[in-house]
């Protein structure tokens, strides 16, 4: 069984998630003062983590249902697949940058 891609489309596909992703960004809301912007950030990356988790899931189901022989397109599998990929790292990047900002603040003379 051989798939063949049309990397042509697969571009088009990937662009168009892309401009969709930047389009659907929303306005960064000023955080308020005090325990409530500790709650907030809390909460924010409680949903960053889950929305990563979420995004894996959902790759690892289509491409379960791709090994099935289930009618999935490979295409639409890989893309996710990136998705997922990019959400991780992403996540990465942010906990590395929180790591880094705590042992400054650490390391910081009183």
């Amino acid at each position: 069984m051989t798939n063949s891609v049309d990397t042509q489309s697969l571009m088009l596909q990937m662009r168009s998630l892309a401009a969709e992703a930047a389009s659907q960004s929303q306005p960064v809301k000023q955080p308020e003062k005090g325990a409530e912007t500790a709650g907030n950030f809390a909460e924010l990356l409680s949903q960053s983590v889950n929305s990563v988790a979420e995004e894996q899931n959902k790759s690892s189901a289509m491409k379960t249902a791709f090994e099935k022989g289930e009618d999935v397109d490979l295409t639409e599998v890989m893309v996710q697949a990136q998705k997922a990929s990019l959400s991780f790292q992403a996540m990465t990047q942010v906990r590395n940058k929180l790591v880094e900002a705590y042992k400054d603040i650490k390391n910081m003379p009183i």
